[in-house]
């Protein structure tokens, strides 16, 4: 939801990247501009992708904290893909 404001997506956006990294093993990697930048393109991508499938936008703060949630740990996958494969 872009309702949220700015430092909401910002704050909502950290805790989202940031928990992805841990799940995703990235976190010594990456610093907490890159946290929220993963977290509040994981939410944004993850809206639209979820909008594609269902043909709905998420509802509520915990299906949104799951869809950027989701969102960034697919980023980070995509990133750690492209790495490896440059290497």
């Amino acid at each position: 939801h872009l309702a949220f404001g700015f430092l909401g997506w910002i704050i909502f956006g950290g805790l989202a990247g940031w928990l992805a990294s841990k799940v995703m093993k990235t976190d010594e990697q990456m610093g907490v501009w890159a946290n929220i930048g993963a977290g509040v393109a994981g939410g944004l991508i993850g809206g639209a992708i979820l909008g594609f499938a269902l043909g709905k936008d998420s509802a509520g703060f915990f299906w949104s904290f799951v869809t950027a949630f989701l969102g960034a740990c697919l980023i980070i996958w995509i990133v750690k893909a492209i790495k490896t494969h440059k290497n």
